[in-house]
């Protein structure tokens, strides 16, 4: 499994040390006026709520997006689909054992919408195609592929696929956090963050729940041990 993930995921992804990636959650939801946008429920299933981040993201101003800012708009579009439809696809082999994949495949539906209102905003053409499972990025296409033949295997390597994920979407976000400065799209990317950060601790728990210790794949154990440490995060 590991040695499947790290061919593709090396393309995509440079070595990043997630500073304090397990802290920060509580005022991820504090820079726009509507309040926190994302909702979290008591299995740490975290969704963003439409009327929430509308009102929130009014209260931003529009600011100039540089090219780095566009084009990690257009590619965390297609990452965050890339974690519904995985999901999703894994629900049907293992919905009748978990509710966990159905579950966070409808949070990441509004992870992937809210990034989408972000291209709106800035008038920016949506990468992502309508067709579940397809993706212009040619490396995301390679990593669904991968992904979602690495979780048919079994019910446990499913689990870990979903916790690769998680680890995988908060690289991609801590490293593109350190180019961008527009508030809107730091308020969406902190809590994009939030919820990988719950995600992965239900992955994890499922996982504990079969006997089986999750073993961090992308980010440093330091920070995966202080996240998978502390409670859901709510606020």
């Amino acid at each position: 499994m590991k040695t499947q993930l790290t061919k593709i995921a090396a393309i995509c992804l440079s070595t990043l040390a997630l500073g304090a990636c397990g802290g920060g959650g509580d005022n991820a939801g504090a820079i726009g006026n509507g309040g926190p946008p994302l909702v979290v429920d008591a299995n740490g299933v975290s969704s963003f709520n439409a009327t929430t981040l509308g009102a929130s993201l009014v209260a931003l101003p529009m600011e100039a997006l540089s090219a780095t800012e566009k084009e990690s708009l257009l590619f965390m579009r297609e990452e965050e689909k890339l974690a519904h439809d995985v999901y999703a696809q894994l629900d049907l082999r293992w919905g009748s054992s978990t509710r966990s994949f159905g579950s966070i495949a409808s949070s990441e539906a509004t992870h992937t919408e809210a990034v989408r209102q972000l291209l709106l905003r800035y008038s920016l053409p949506d990468p992502a195609p309508a067709a579940a499972g397809q993706f212009q990025n040619t490396v995301l296409q390679g990593l669904y592929n991968q992904l979602t033949t690495a979780g048919a295997v079994s019910l446990a390597e499913a689990l870990k696929v979903g916790a690769a994920i998680e680890e995988i979407d908060m690289v991609d976000i801590n490293k593109a956090m350190l180019s961008i400065d527009n508030q809107d799209m730091v308020l969406v990317y902190q809590n994009l963050l939030k919820g990988s950060r719950n995600h992965l601790r239900s992955f994890v728990g499922s996982l504990a729940n079969l006997g089986i210790s999750y073993v961090p794949q992308y980010m440093p154990a330091a920070d995966y041990q202080l996240i998978i440490s502390t409670p859901m995060e709510r606020g």
